[in-house]
């Protein structure tokens, strides 16, 4: 489960790009916050499940919040102020039948490390999954919660553009946004949504809510990074008690399934000064450290 946002200039304090996500995941899961320095590949690679051919060029250096287990990441922003976040959702199409391939939180990180603007990232994706398809396990199989895989949706950023990217197996929509967004755990692109969301996804007990809260968010201009940071907090914006933006989802018994983990907003600026703010664990408990992204941070690790 997850929560991300976009607002484009018109719409913000600064009048550059905002963008944000809450990564929801099992309680037992901890990421890391890591800078991944730009690199040549010299040959095939291993991502989380599956060996990959090299780019062609030289990666884009990224700060990336990463789950322990795999090679992916939840979220980031790269050097030239790409941002993107993705959601899981499920569709008509049952994901556990796929054979491992790359999964939502691999393309994430390809996609920061491959593109320079939002519309690049949106191909990269594309091209990604016509090549290798999307399959296996978003979460830990070593976990407590067990395999369970998943497709997913994107929400990417730049200083000028933003576009959801929403997937079914290899299948996918493209929607522009032009002023803000929202996105969680469902279709929302309505041609997409109509032919693809799964009936019985409980969606207005356990999504909606949080998804209505963020458009609110969006909805009241200028959205600033302290608006945004108090929404990433929120514990009121559920229909189900604990399914709420800061999340802290717990089964029949009352044990914790699905706790935010990690939370980033990001500033993305014509100027190219991009800026994010980041944490590891619940927004409701810590605080967020400034990251220039400009800089070198070799001391992440």
């Amino acid at each position: 489960m997850c929560d991300c946002l976009v607002a484009l200039g018109p719409t913000t304090d600064s009048g550059s790009t905002l963008f944000a996500k809450n990564s929801d995941r099992p309680p037992d899961e901890t990421q890391r916050l890591v800078w991944s320095q730009a690199r040549v590949d010299d040959g095939p690679f291993r991502v989380t499940h599956i060996t990959i051919d090299p780019h062609p060029t030289q990666t884009l250096g990224c700060l990336l919040s990463i789950p322990t287990w795999c090679w992916g990441a939840e979220h980031g922003v790269n050097q030239a102020g790409v941002a993107i976040g993705n959601e899981a959702v499920y569709t008509t199409l049952d994901p556990r039948a796929a054979v491992p391939a790359l999964i939502g939180i691999d393309l994430v990180r390809l996609a920061l490390e491959r593109a320079h603007t939002a519309s690049a990232a949106v191909d990269v994706i594309s091209s990604l999954l016509a090549r290798y398809g999307q399959g296996g396990t978003g979460h830990d199989p070593a976990g407590a919660s067990g395999a369970k895989p998943y497709w997913s949706s994107f929400l990417i950023a730049d200083p000028s553009h933003a576009f959801v990217v929403e997937t079914s197996g290899s299948e996918l929509a493209v929607e522009a946004v032009t002023e803000a967004r929202a996105i969680s755990n469902r279709t929302t692109i309505a041609a997409f949504d109509a032919a693809h969301r799964h009936p019985r996804q409980p969606v207005h007990e356990r999504v909606d809510p949080r998804l209505d809260a963020s458009q609110r968010l969006l909805d009241a201009r200028p959205v600033t990074v302290e608006s945004i940071a108090r929404h990433l907090r929120s514990h009121d914006t559920c229909g189900v008690e604990g399914w709420s933006v800061c999340m802290h989802a717990r089964d029949a018994a009352g044990a914790l399934i699905e706790v935010t983990t990690a939370s980033m907003i990001a500033e993305l600026r014509a100027d190219g000064a991009h800026r994010a703010w980041v944490l590891q664990g619940s927004p409701c408990e810590r605080d967020y450290v400034q990251v220039e992204i400009d800089q070198a941070i070799s001391t992440l690790a």
